[in-house]
């Protein structure tokens, strides 16, 4: 549960900090958000993989994620596009990660089978 946690964590204060670097092209007081947000994300980032979550699926998911939370997050907060090609290519993203995640699990199975 707590892995769980700190990659939320991580994926929401670094589209958090993502958001708030668009604002700060506007005004310069938004360097604290996004300044925060993205030690934020590193420190959850770090935890999880303190806690033993693998790197390449922890880093695939935080990466899809952010992704796509921003793409459809600029759409709603700063009207950026959000095209059809855009959304298949997020899909696509996030096809892969789930494929990383299908072969870390399959290994880890094997492996233990083999124990």
């Amino acid at each position: 549960m707590t892995k769980w946690l700190y990659l939320v964590g991580a994926i929401l204060l670094e589209v958090s900090a993502t958001l708030s670097l668009r604002m700060m092209t506007e005004n310069f007081v938004w360097v604290v958000p996004v300044a925060i947000g993205y030690v934020g994300a590193f420190l959850c980032l770090a935890f999880l993989l303190r806690a033993g979550a693998p790197i390449g699926l922890t880093y695939g998911v935080w990466a899809a994620s952010g992704v796509a939370l921003t793409a459809v997050s600029a759409s709603l907060l700063f009207s950026d596009p959000l095209t059809w090609l855009m959304s298949l290519g997020i899909i696509v993203v996030i096809g892969g990660v789930l494929l990383v995640e299908v072969g870390a699990t399959s290994h880890r199975r094997a492996t233990t089978a083999a124990k």
